[in-house]
């Protein structure tokens, strides 16, 4: 009896078709995708390592030089008889500064204790107001350029002047504002004072101590003040006596030769 040849494409009817073997693996998906990844990565790690230590050999490339890199000016030295505080502390000034402390009246001759130029902002906080700390933030935010003129004369009459140059006008004209609202208070002038002669009435003002400030053991101190404001610089001239009296026509004149010089 013959055996009935089964031939894979043809069945017969009702038979169904043969499950698949599961018993072979499957291949895994992505395998190739991985390795190329993987080969990727070590090249770009083998090419930042071998630049590495190419570059590592070589001299490093220096940079361009910047615009006004260096700016001629006097190099700090050691203090002496010769010295000031500019030469010794020249890296604290920059050499535009000197632009402003030209505009000081020169010092007159046989002056004691003077000193004339550029100072730095916290330096003159420390010597202008009575809470530096609350007020160095504000100047450092708003001036640009300070400078001060201060000398003695016969050891009675003290003179400090000073020059602030703001960013912009409106910085001065805040600074010039404050001092006018303070000076009336009793810690200051106390009074309202009076016009500068020359200057504007909106832009100058001068006050006199309405008394001496006494304290047992010192001489009476009394203070006169002129302030200016001019564009974006604010003049203030100090004048002080150690024994309780101002000179009222010396504190304008003085204020007026240092608007003539701005």
């Amino acid at each position: 009896m013959e055996h009935e040849q089964t031939i894979p494409e043809q069945r017969k009817e009702g038979e169904s078709a043969p499950e698949s073997d599961t018993s072979v693996p499957r291949r895994r998906v992505g395998r190739t995708a991985l390795l190329i990844a993987g080969a990727v990565a070590l090249g770009v790690l083998a090419g930042t390592i071998t630049g590495y230590a190419v570059q590592y050999d070589r001299e490093p490339t220096p940079l361009p030089p910047l615009a006004q890199q260096t700016m001629d000016g006097p190099k700090p030295a050691a203090m002496n008889d010769a010295t000031s505080r500019r030469s010794i502390n020249a890296t604290r000034w920059h050499k535009a500064d000197e632009d402003l402390a030209k505009k000081l009246l020169d010092l007159p001759g046989g002056a004691q204790d003077s000193f004339s130029g550029p100072v730095s902002t916290d330096a003159f906080s420390a010597d202008y107001f009575l809470e530096p700390s609350q007020a160095v933030g504000s100047l450092i935010r708003d001036a640009k350029r300070l400078a001060t003129a201060r000398w003695s004369e016969d050891d009675r009459n003290f003179i400090e002047i000073n020059l602030l140059q703001f960013r912009d006008r409106a910085g001065a004209d805040d600074f010039y504002t404050e001092i006018v609202q303070y000076m009336p208070g009793n810690d200051h002038a106390g009074n309202t004072g009076k016009g500068l002669p020359g200057a504007p009435a909106d832009f100058g003002h001068m006050w006199i101590d309405s008394k001496a400030h006494e304290e047992p053991g010192y001489h009476p101190l009394r203070h006169g003040r002129a302030v200016v404001r001019r564009g974006d610089i604010v003049m203030s001239v100090e004048y002080t006596n150690n024994r309780g009296e101002v000179d009222e026509k010396a504190l304008a004149e003085l204020a007026k030769r240092q608007m003539e010089r701005l």
